[in-house]
């Protein structure tokens, strides 16, 4: 049974999905992007640079629910390629993981930790 997303289910903490598409630029990526979504729907996105230095995005999320499952929307307040725009939802039979169009990289996977 596909599994019915509500709000709550977003919270927690998020990090590349490396099994989507394994190899050098999933590894890559893992060590450089991050997020937590809290319960106060606070979402806050890590990039951590080549030297350890690691920048935070802050922003906002809410849902909305255009069918049975609700859909993660994110407002950010400064702009970075990954989060520009609302991710995309697969949900499993285990669970969901999160995809966003960068830009720059294409496809971004995300899983819940």
């Amino acid at each position: 049974m596909i599994v019915l997303l509500k709000k709550e289910d977003y919270y927690g903490d998020y990090v590349i999905y490396r099994d989507a598409y394994p190899g050098y630029q999933a590894d890559w990526q893992y060590y450089r992007y991050k997020f937590t979504i809290k319960p106060n729907d606070q979402i806050l996105f890590y990039e951590t640079n080549d030297y350890g230095k690691t920048k935070i995005f802050k922003g906002k999320i809410s849902t909305i629910k255009p069918y049975s499952s609700e859909r993660l929307v994110i407002q950010m307040d400064s702009s970075h390629h990954i989060t520009a725009k609302n991710p995309t939802v697969y949900r499993t039979t285990q669970g969901f993981y999160l995809v966003f169009h960068s830009s720059l990289f294409k496809n971004v996977f995300f899983k819940k930790r």
